[in-house]
């Protein structure tokens, strides 16, 4: 009798190494199409991953759009069908609206002032983003936006004559154009390419490496010069599902995400210039760069969206911290390490 008590007791106390044994499967969506730059590290992880835990953890990766948009795939997280997802801002911010201080119009107007208040403020997205129940694994990126579109825009008022795209339900797109005092066109973004063929909308706004892998490029003629916004990214996973892996397993896959995360910006940067040169010669004409007047009144209109966001969608301290990190670096003051 007193062995067949302890048979159950022995099956269900199991040593160290058989739970690290255990395997892990992270079910993780993507917008980015397989194939591109996105999806290309991705894999790189995912084979890190792999062989760094002799295959016991693993992604299932579902690229291009499959598990819908990103909407969609939050709502997944949240019921346990996926367990991590690589977001664009818009993604994020339905989990902490905050992150969409990354994409403020006219607020960045370089990749240094971008890593700088990374540097200034992540620890602030990380600990919203575990209050959430989600673990940051790492920040990605889009790259700066610039308006994609089929008649030059150098000015608010070229914009307010265009068929503007806008990400359906974005509040910061919307506080944006609704500053500037454009009606833009909400879509999805598997819509966009469609209707810029039937000419629903003749004017988008993306990265210029986004532009290549969307195909959006190919039904516009003008790229505009200046960009609009930085668009942010990162790779999130579900608490939950994070602390599964335990200790050794969760550091190492932060440690390897974020490596390649760092891999992914620099690549993305420099493939955002290449994608503009090889637009151009497909045929795409890079427009006159803005007069400092139509300049100062674009950054204007992105001020006066800011304040709209300040209080509401980000924190205001949040925005005079960024803010403070600028300020500081465009008076040639060093940027903190």
């Amino acid at each position: 009798m007193a062995a067949l008590l302890i048979a159950p007791a022995l099956l269900l106390a199991s040593p160290p190494d058989t739970q690290a044994a255990r395997k892990h499967v992270i079910k993780f969506a993507s917008l980015a199409p397989e194939g591109t730059t996105w999806m290309r590290v991705m894999r790189g992880l995912d084979r890190d991953i792999r062989k760094a835990t002799k295959k016991t953890v693993r992604f299932r990766i579902y690229p291009g759009g499959v598990s819908g948009n990103e909407k969609d795939v939050v709502r997944k997280l949240r019921v346990g069908q996926l367990h991590a997802a690589g977001f664009t801002g818009v993604g994020l911010g339905e989990i902490v609206p905050a992150t969409r201080l990354f994409e403020l119009p006219f607020f960045f107007r370089s990749y240094a002032e971008v890593d700088a208040v990374h540097r200034e403020i992540d620890g602030w997205f990380e600990e919203a983003l575990r209050k959430k129940g989600y673990t940051l694994l790492g920040w990605s990126e889009v790259g700066f936006a610039h308006f994609f579109s089929k008649n030059p825009v150098t000015s608010v008022e070229d914009l307010s004559r265009q068929k503007v795209w806008m990400w359906e339900g974005d509040p910061l797109a919307r506080a944006y154009f609704e500053a500037m005092g454009v009606r833009p066109i909400p879509l999805a973004v598997t819509d966009v390419l469609t209707s810029l063929q039937t000419g629903l909308v003749n004017a988008v706004y993306i990265s210029p490496l986004g532009a290549v892998a969307l195909q959006w490029f190919t039904k516009v003629r003008h790229i505009s010069p200046v960009p609009m916004a930085n668009v942010t990214g990162a790779l999130v996973m579900k608490r939950n599902r994070f602390e599964r892996l335990g200790d050794g397993f969760g550091a190492l896959l932060i440690e390897r995400t974020r490596a390649r995360m760092h891999e992914l910006r620099r690549l993305t940067r420099e493939e955002n210039g290449r994608a503009i040169r090889a637009m151009t010669k497909r045929g795409l004409t890079l427009s006159a760069r803005p007069s400092q007047a139509a300049l100062a009144e674009m950054r204007r209109v992105g001020r006066v969206a800011r304040e709209k966001l300040a209080g509401k969608l980000i924190p205001r301290e949040l925005i005079e911290r960024a803010e403070g990190v600028l300020a500081r670096l465009r008076a040639g003051k060093p940027a903190r390490k």
